[in-house]
């Protein structure tokens, strides 16, 4: 199959969330063996339970730099000594209007969405060019290109996450790494189940098909980023690099 995933290992972070759990079942659908990571570790347990198979959990507190740095280490740890996919999932909105805003509450989004994406990235890079083979996906959101009041904070973290994805895909081509981003947009979720009749058909009149997407296109996507078809073998890329 083009899109088979099977002897593939990969970190998915904020796991167990609507999107998460999405990406999650579809990279294991595909035969992945995943590490779900998230920081309710109950939670954690039950969908990696859910999701049965031989795959791990580790919970992480993102906002907590020391233990987001060992988390790849103990991802491959657990993984059997590799890591060919991570999955930047896991973020955190703290929503205010600028005058409002906190410096904690600016400070807490830009840590965790941003921060922590860099430091996985970083800590993943090392096993992935030794294997001379990797994918790196990051869930951002079409607000970081869009903008949206209220959410400076959160605009700022998702916009800087597309510009360092793709320094970091320049820096890791040559070694067969693809770096990708995912930026959603409105999905269906709790959030906006509770949307009333108005606001619901305010956001539906701003997309092209009439309809919200759902996790598991979000997933789809994440599979075809993570398969082996995305890009050409390291050989190709040395021939690449001679022309």
């Amino acid at each position: 199959m083009m899109f088979d995933l099977s002897g593939m290992t990969a970190l998915v972070t904020g796991a167990s969330g609507g999107i998460g759990s999405a990406i999650a079942k579809a990279l294991a659908g595909q035969g992945a063996r995943l590490a779900v990571s998230g920081s309710n570790v109950e939670k954690l347990e039950r969908f990696r339970e859910e999701l049965g198979g031989d795959h791990v959990a580790i919970g992480c507190n993102l906002s907590d730099g020391a233990a987001v740095d060992q988390l790849v280490p103990s991802a491959v740890d657990a993984l059997g000594g590799k890591l060919d996919i991570l999955v930047n999932n896991a973020g955190v909105t703290r929503d205010n209007l600028l005058m409002r805003m906190k410096d904690e509450e600016f400070e807490e989004v830009i840590r965790i969405n941003l921060e922590a994406a860099f430091r996985l990235m970083r800590a993943a890079a090392k096993p992935m060019m030794k294997a001379r083979f990797g994918r790196i996906i990051s869930i951002t959101s079409v607000v970081g290109v869009t903008g949206n009041p209220g959410q400076a904070n959160y605009v700022a973290s998702k916009a800087a996450l597309i510009g360092m994805s793709k320094a970091v895909a320049q820096e890791l081509a040559s070694r067969s790494i693809t770096v990708n981003c995912i930026a959603p947009g409105f999905m269906t979720s709790a959030m906006t189940d509770a949307l009333n009749e108005q606001q619901r058909e305010g956001i539906l009149s701003r997309i092209p098909m009439g309809q919200m997407g759902s996790g598991e296109d979000i997933g789809a996507a994440a599979v075809y980023l993570a398969s082996r078809c995305l890009l050409y073998t390291s050989d190709a890329a040395d021939e690449a690099r001679s022309v």
